[in-house]
């Protein structure tokens, strides 16, 4: 086959999108809406790709994250026509095949996209577009044909009679074409229409009018050439991509125990045999190991999990690692820079941040460790605080290995304490404390007796 290039059309405003945001760039699985198409068309390994850019051009280059691409800019918006055009400079000499896509497309496939260019190649055709049939085809431009099934001509539904936007078959948008036929195609097309731009679907009508073989390919799923136009349009490509990843990883030997409401992000990844609960959400870099149980109502963000971790009931994880057999929950908070190692247990209401925990501690209640780091078999007792900010700066506090710290502790930062060390209940540490010490705090203990009942006899009176 030829050399292949690629044009994606990035530069449209998204009016309808109400949104200062290039529509381009709205969220779709984790990922900008443009990055779909972009990905799979940079799986047909084209020689060349030209994205054409318009509103919010920087911050689309900005949310690219590849490299290799060229960078076409349409000033003004002036149709899709206009837009492909200014791509010339890119492929004006190119002497391969060129397929053009849309930005908003985000679930065409890569098999789809070849089987556009084999029959483009093998029936030596000029011109191939996608079609598809639509139970409701508003929006889309319609398919004339004749009484042979002949193609006729492309018209916009802006443009369409009332007995036109009845056709079913519509035009995708999508595009193989023959560069030389392409851009002089487009220097005679004209804007006499409603919408005053200049449409690509004109270049259709220009290659029937020359004689040369333009040739349609009908797609099966018509979900794949769903456009993105209105905040609605963007829910439902949501459930149905989401509808998809969950299959995708159903299939792949992950349990979701109610897969409509388990979110998973495009980029999460999963091992086999792993449990997910109901309400649970999945994203960004998120990496899951295998046999881990998520018991529900999670919220994982950049989390790494290493095998049969379990997460019990209504956890938040973010930025943070945790190693294999650790015991998470219920209503735990690990913020970035969390590191948990082996066999780990961090329970309820407890919270991290910039904290690493060595293996087997235990943290199972109503506790705050931030800018710590815990040594092995460490047990911190309910309702410590690691005091790490002064107001002016942050410290650290170092917890050695097997050190018991007693429920209703206080750490003042910076701090360390050594190896098999034992704070006692309700101490506030403030200096270190040696391997094998004990630290607390002296009080001492009164027992008024008969106290309860002078003092109530005392506040009848003061009623009285």
């Amino acid at each position: 086959m030829r050399d292949l290039g690629v044009i994606l059309l990035a530069a449209g405003l998204g009016k309808r999108m109400k949104s200062s945001l290039p529509k381009v760039l709205h969220y779709l699985g984790g990922k900008p809406l443009f990055s779909y198409p972009l990905k799979t068309a940079r799986s047909l390994k084209p020689k060349r790709i030209a994205i054409v850019v318009g509103h919010g051009a920087e911050a689309v280059k900005s949310a690219c994250g590849v490299n290799g691409v060229a960078w076409v800019l349409q000033k003004n918006q002036r149709g899709t026509g206009h837009a492909v055009g200014c791509s010339k400079e890119v492929f004006g000499e190119f002497s391969g095949h060129l397929i053009i896509l849309n930005g908003d497309v985000p679930l065409i496939t890569e098999e789809s996209l070849l089987k556009l260019l084999r029959d483009h190649s093998e029936q030596n055709a000029t011109l191939t577009f996608v079609t598809a049939r639509l139970d409701e085809p508003a929006g889309y431009g319609r398919i004339l044909r004749n009484t042979n099934g002949e193609l006729i001509r492309v018209v916009e539904e802006r443009d369409a009679t009332e007995a036109e936007k009845k056709i079913t078959e519509i035009n995708a948008g999508i595009y193989a074409v023959s560069p030389r036929f392409l851009f002089s195609a487009l220097e005679s097309i004209t804007n006499l229409n409603r919408q005053k731009e200049y449409y690509l679907t004109d270049i259709v009508a220009a290659a029937l009018r020359s004689g040369e073989t333009v040739r349609t390919v009908q797609i099966e799923d018509a979900r794949e050439i769903m456009g993105i136009n209105t905040r609605e349009e963007l829910a439902l490509m949501e459930k149905i991509l989401q509808e998809r990843i969950n299959q995708r990883w159903m299939e792949a030997g992950v349990t979701l125990k109610d897969p409509q409401t388990t979110y998973i992000e495009e980029r999460v990844k999963i091992g086999k045999d792993t449990i997910i609960g109901p309400n649970t959400h999945l994203l960004g870099d998120t990496v899951i190991g295998e046999r881990c149980r998520i018991d529900g109502c999670a919220y994982l963000t950049n989390a790494r999990l290493a095998s049969d971790v379990h997460l019990r009931f209504s956890v938040v994880l973010s930025d943070c690692h945790v190693e294999a057999d650790a015991i998470i929950g219920p209503f735990a908070h690990l913020r970035p820079g969390t590191r948990l190692g082996r066999r780990v247990h961090v329970g309820n209401f407890v919270e991290t941040k910039e904290a690493i925990i060595g293996e087997g501690s235990k943290a199972n209640h109503l506790t705050y460790l931030g800018d710590v780091t815990v040594g092995r078999d460490a047990n911190i007792g309910a309702g410590t605080i690691t005091c790490n900010y002064d107001g002016f700066k942050k410290y650290r506090t170092a917890i050695g290995d097997r050190v018991q710290v007693g429920s209703d502790s206080t750490l003042i930062a910076p701090v360390s304490l050594g190896d098999d060390a034992y704070v006692a209940t309700a101490t506030t540490v403030r200096h270190d404390v040696p391997a094998g010490a004990l630290v607390y705090n002296e009080r001492v203990e009164k027992v008024r007796e008969g106290w309860t009942k002078r003092k109530r006899k005392k506040m009848e009176k003061l009623k009285a």
